[in-house]
């Protein structure tokens, strides 16, 4: 048998329909005198004829509003779709600005260079706390052979320790095995420049008689065989002179930002002085803002 819900849903629907057979059935009469039993008949539905045109004006609002949620939904998914391509793109551009204003500074620097170079690409890192040293992309075929200095714009970086056929190991300045035979730009005084465990150089065997200064610049003198003369080194940053002993204790900050290195310049010869006009002060960033 039907349960009450039921027979209330028909009994609205019969009533529903037998109202829509009486409205039309009195539209076509006199609209200006309706019967007593239309009247009636009309007071008693009118309640429920009220409910369901309200029921159904409910239910449209909400077809209509879930279509314009699915279609805010869609377009907002599309927007976010050409964000993301708009990101990417502005940060390639990025990269691109980057990269043309390192190529500038190579440019600038092969110009000032009596040597052939070649550039590189660093590919790896040596991860280890031991060793300061790094992977380019050119090798024994590209005509880089072990011992080749390895140079930026800021000044030197290191030397080729291992050629292979595609790849090349630098052992940058700032390991402790690294030295280079360097002096003082402004007094000539030599020393040798040795990394250290902190990610820095020193300036050994200076002679404490040697007038050196903080802020002093450092470069190579060409007396190693190995770099050429004049590539700059790094900047005295502090000089302790110490009471026993013949020599000075001279901390140096090296110019070239190691963690930051990308690309570098593998000097394919070397005649005695790689550079014409050198700038005494250091190109780029200040070293003692590190």
């Amino acid at each position: 048998m039907f349960s009450k819900k039921m027979l209330i849903v028909v009994v609205l629907i019969v009533l529903f329909f037998f109202n829509m057979t009486i409205l039309n059935v009195t539209s076509k009469r006199d609209t200006a005198s309706p019967t007593w039993a239309g009247r009636v008949f009309i007071y008693v539905v009118d309640p429920f004829q009220r409910a369901a045109i309200h029921s159904i004006r409910f239910v449209r609002s909400i077809w209509e509003d879930y279509f314009y949620l699915v279609t805010v939904a869609k377009e907002n998914k599309r927007l976010r779709s050409e964000l993301g391509r708009c990101d990417e793109q502005i940060n390639r551009y990025r990269e691109m600005e980057h990269f043309n204003t390192r190529l500038r500074e190579f440019l600038r620097f092969k110009k000032q260079t009596n040597s052939e170079v070649l550039t590189a690409e660093v590919i790896s890192k040596d991860a280890s706390a031991w060793y300061k040293t790094i992977m380019i992309d050119k090798g024994l075929r590209d005509g880089v052979e072990k011992g080749a200095p390895v140079v930026v714009p800021q000044g030197i970086a290191g030397q080729v320790i291992d050629a292979m056929e595609k790849t090349s190991k630098v052992l940058l300045v700032i390991d402790r095995n690294s030295a280079v035979d360097g002096l003082v730009q402004r007094t000539r005084a030599r020393g040798i420049v040795k990394g250290d465990a902190y990610g820095s150089c020193i300036f050994q065997y200076a002679l404490r008689k040697e007038d050196i200064k903080p802020e002093d610049i450092i470069v190579s003198s060409g007396m190693d065989g190995i770099y050429p003369k004049g590539l700059r080194l790094g900047v005295v940053a502090d000089v302790q002179n110490i009471r026993s002993g013949i020599f000075q204790e001279v901390r140096v900050v090296p110019f070239v930002d190691f963690e930051k290195l990308e690309e570098v310049l593998v000097v394919m010869h070397t005649p005695e002085e790689i550079l014409e006009d050198l700038p005494v002060e250091p190109a780029g960033e200040d070293p003692f803002k590190r």
